[in-house]
């Protein structure tokens, strides 16, 4: 039976939602290991990608899936994988690879409480910088933190769309919380998605350069067995795709690399304002610990404090202007998650001045609840 998208309301797990927004999204590839609490993502797709002519694959661990998911992106599926912090340590490399190589992809990411194994049951936001530094070197990733199960879908659907137009990897930077919580999600009609498809190329195989941009910075991607010639390696390349080893090719390349991101970031760059005109204190926050925020700033307006929320959906490229913009009209900025201070640290960053800002930090695999984040609020 072919497969059907599953429009409608539905109370849905937030793994499961994943799932069926990379389904939508046209993703046909998975290739994943088990690992708490990002096994019902794999589950579902098991259940779920045969049925549209996909292909599901449990691998022997996480490098091997990272691996996979490059080569079918290469062979002109849209692939996924997900795993937890253990596992994307492992795939830390292959994720330089599909950087360098640019190769569209999507690794979601649900977090638990870390380092090493950890907790693997309980929640956790400690991979935030690990999204953007894990792998080595210089290079740009896109990573979206969705604080719903709707969002579980819509920003799934959303990153398979920024891999395509960016020819990247992409990172959905869930967590526990919001992975196994379970809340109504509306999966609206297959023609009502808009989906972005890789650029194809316009020449002919004996002109095509596989690296060579069309008057932007993303190369159009061949697929392989369409009969041009591609030649990928993780070694510095010239736009032919031949390894070329000196500080003039390399700056080249990953200056573009760097730049097809960073100059594109107001293309990419999500987030939502809560109470942010008039606010005199700021929380920015995200993921699950963005729901507790928004608690407090509710609590905090009845009581005549005039609180705002900056809701970060996409951690990766950062919004250090949006920050900085906010910056100049509150007395203090209160940063909530669930570390000991990562996105605090680039909040730092963005401010020009010597404006207060305030940690609401945890860890041991609980909620920041909102009073946590009152509290805190008015001890400073």
């Amino acid at each position: 039976m072919a497969g059907k998208i599953l429009t409608g309301i539905h109370y849905m797990l937030g793994d499961h939602a994943c799932a069926e927004g990379a389904i939508a999204a046209g993703c046909r590839f998975f290739a994943g290991y088990p690992i708490t609490p990002a096994t019902e993502v794999a589950e579902w797709m098991s259940r779920r990608l045969p049925k549209f002519g996909g292909v599901y694959i449990q691998m022997e661990d996480e490098l091997a899936s990272m691996a996979a998911i490059i080569g079918a992106s290469c062979g002109g599926m849209k692939s996924m994988t997900s795993t937890s912090g253990p596992g994307m340590s492992l795939m830390m490399e292959n994720l330089g690879l599909a950087v360098m190589l640019e190769v569209p992809c999507v690794v979601v990411n649900v977090q638990r409480g870390a380092p090493s194994t950890g907790l693997p049951t309980l929640v956790g936001q400690g991979d935030v910088m690990q999204a953007k530094w894990g792998s080595h070197g210089d290079y740009e990733i896109i990573a979206y933190a969705p604080a719903s199960c709707q969002e579980m879908f819509d920003l799934t659907i959303e990153a398979f769309n920024m891999a395509e137009k960016y020819r990247t990897p992409v990172v959905i930077l869930s967590d526990e919380a919001v992975g196994h919580l379970r809340e109504k999600v509306v999966i609206p009609e297959e023609k009502a998605i808009s989906l972005i498809e890789r650029k194809k190329p316009d020449v002919p195989p004996e002109e095509y350069l596989a690296y060579k941009p069309n008057g932007d910075l993303v190369p159009p991607m061949a697929i392989a067995g369409e009969g041009y010639f591609v030649h990928m390696t993780g070694l510095t390349h010239d736009e032919r795709g031949y390894p070329v080893i000196t500080g003039e090719a390399h700056e080249k390349l990953v200056r573009r690399l760097l730049d097809k991101i960073q100059k594109n970031k107001h293309d990419i760059i999500k987030y939502e304002e809560i109470e942010t005109d008039d606010a005199d204190i700021l929380i920015v926050s995200y993921g699950i610990t963005a729901r507790s925020s928004l608690k407090a700033v509710q609590i905090l307006r009845k009581e005549g404090i005039k609180a705002g929320l900056l809701r970060l959906i996409t951690v990766w490229p950062f919004p250090y202007e949006k920050i900085e913009e906010l910056s100049r009209k509150v007395s203090k900025i209160v940063v909530a998650e669930i570390n000991s201070g990562q996105v605090r640290g680039e909040v730092l960053k963005a401010i020009k001045s010597d404006l207060p800002v305030i940690g609401v930090h945890k860890l041991g695999g609980d909620l920041i609840t909102p009073y946590e984040i009152i509290k805190k609020i008015k001890e400073e």
